[in-house]
């Protein structure tokens, strides 16, 4: 994307919309993208200060990770991203850096979504995961599993169940 017209004219804004490829936003957990993910907004020019804002979505089928059923996700990230010419300041790192007038627009929207992504996909905040003896989803209700027993009170529970 050429900021050429955009740097030289304080005040005035560029719209852009990029859907992205998924070839390289590979995760373990999502199965397919039911929609690709899609930047949208603009880039405004405030006195010399460019400034990427809008947001990024996008909708997907997932594997739960702890009780491995699949379900559907939408997720969006809204961007608010300075732009600069140079890095000025080596200690803040939260610019992204133009190469010359021109920006890689996808580039810069793979990194956002891949940092924004979640580390573990659950299908519901307090999924219960699966029974670790029988495999049951305990999200379906509870199984027929014994109560695991503390092995230091083994012997007392044989002295229990010998009884007739």
């Amino acid at each position: 994307m050429n900021l050429h017209e955009l740097l030289r004219n304080p005040g005035s804004r560029l719209p852009f919309r990029c859907e992205l490829s998924t070839d390289r936003l590979d995760f373990p957990a999502v199965l397919s993208y039911t929609a690709a993910p899609v930047g949208e907004g603009y880039i405004v020019n405030s006195a010399g200060a460019l400034t990427l804002r809008g947001t990024l979505s996008a909708a997907m089928r997932c594997v739960c990770d702890r009780c491995a059923a699949e379900f559907d996700r939408e997720v969006s990230c809204p961007l608010d991203i300075p732009l600069a010419s140079e890095l000025q300041d080596e200690e803040n790192p939260d610019y992204f850096l133009l190469e010359g007038d021109e920006l890689d627009l996808e580039d810069l929207l793979e990194t956002v979504f891949i940092l924004n992504m979640d580390t573990r996909f659950l299908c519901r905040a307090d999924c219960k995961g699966l029974c670790s003896r029988c495999g049951k989803n305990l999200n379906e209700g509870p199984c027929d599993c014994r109560a695991e027993s503390d092995p230091r009170l083994a012997v007392l529970e044989q002295l229990l169940d010998d009884k007739p």
